[in-house]
């Protein structure tokens, strides 16, 4: 097998690249990974250079990798600054680094397309070694999947754990059949809050991203914008890249307006693909009591029971979700180092903190806000 870079998605074609990723999972479609690279969302001057892997033989393309050259450790959501400084200490540079992963995109899913479990393999083993031959202090998989990750530890990468929240559906009719799996305390601060809202005479609308005009999607972008805008920061996504791809016919974008009278005054910006909706982006042109929860969580619920999907990963960090029916969940990310003395270090120091994340998540898990029953004639504690 032969490997070769590619500066942009769409240097391969739509059928093509898509073909070897699940077509469940949007973040590794073509679409999507050409409108972030066609619309000044990741570049040089970004510290996101594309440099796609494509690995291909006699009978064409046997499996492509999602890769970057990183300047900077940001947008990732798998933290190693901390290594990047002991590695400035012992005089190597730890940027730039290769990353397998999609830009600013903290879901769990493929990271490699591949034809065929050997391919895959084949594949995995090119991150190390692409590495290494560039001179680049190491290679790294983020928010890997279970098929991916096997790959990565035969190229000998190393495992990474962290703990997300996410809401898994358990066949609720509706809205009052979830809540009344919970805790009775729980429910009722939850059903304040979505009062509080209704109070306030907020109403909310679930549209398709097609189904807004571009007038519409000018003001999502206002409201996206500002959160960033109120950290001092440059927003990661560009209006140009929600009026392409969110406008798109067969678009996998979902959104939750929120409406002050005739006002948009909030949004959620979410994905839709296969059995799972993917909660990405928020914002807000107000700070409104408790709208961030309803926005991004319940009212993404409430889509999920309608249309019968089975999961909500509603992002990166937050224990706040815990008590709002989001179950911790270990994420999983593979890491190589070019440097020894590094490598081993790391290798180290994963080994005890994936034991403390795995004792996190279960003490995470023992505040669940639903009930428990700790035998058969226990009443709910």
């Amino acid at each position: 097998m032969r490997v070769r870079h590619i500066e942009c998605a769409s240097a391969i074609p739509a059928a093509q690249w898509d073909a070897l990723f699940p077509p469940g999972y949007p973040f590794t479609r073509h679409a999507f990974l050409t409108a972030l690279e066609s619309h000044g969302c990741v570049g040089p001057e970004l510290g996101w250079t594309p440099c796609h892997a494509v690995l291909g033989d006699d009978n064409g393309i046997a499996a492509i990798a999602p890769l970057y050259l990183k300047a900077h450790s940001y947008g990732e959501f798998v933290f190693d600054f901390a290594w990047a400084d002991a590695s400035r200490r012992i005089g190597h540079p730890y940027y730039p680094k290769l990353v397998n992963a999609i830009p600013f995109t903290p879901c769990t899913g493929p990271r490699i397309g591949a034809r065929d479990a050997s391919a895959r393999i084949a594949m995995a083993q090119q991150l190390p070694a692409l590495a290494a031959a560039a001179g680049l202090s190491g290679a790294h998989a983020l928010f890997v999947d279970d098929t991916d990750f096997a790959a990565c530890v035969t190229a000998g990468m190393v495992e990474r754990n962290d703990v997300q929240f996410h809401w898994y559906n358990a066949g609720y009719a509706d809205f009052t059949a979830f809540l009344a799996t919970f805790s009775s305390d729980k429910r009722k601060k939850i059903l304040r809050e979505r009062r509080r809202i209704a109070e306030a005479g907020i109403r909310f609308e679930h549209r398709a991203g097609h189904e807004l005009d571009e007038a519409a999607w000018r003001q999502v972008y206002r409201l996206y914008a500002n959160t960033y805008a109120e950290r001092g920061q440059r927003p990661y996504l560009t209006r140009e890249f929600f009026l392409d791809y969110g406008r798109q016919r067969d678009t996998a974008v979902r959104l939750v307006l929120a409406f002050e009278g005739a006002d948009m005054v909030a949004v959620a910006i979410l994905l839709r693909g296969g059995d799972t909706l993917y909660g990405r982006h928020w914002g807000a042109a107000d700070r409104y009591n408790g709208l961030h929860f309803e926005t991004c969580y319940y009212q993404g619920i409430e889509y999920c029971i309608r249309e019968g999907l089975n999961h909500f990963d509603a992002g990166a960090q937050g224990e706040h979700k815990l008590a709002r029916g989001f179950t911790p969940q270990i994420t999983r990310s593979a890491h190589w180092l070019a440097e020894p003395r590094l490598f081993d270090a790391v290798t180290d120091h994963l080994e005890r903190e994936r034991a403390y994340v795995g004792e996190r998540e279960a003490l995470l898990d023992a505040h669940s806000p639903y009930k428990r029953v700790t035998d058969a004639t226990s009443p709910e504690v």
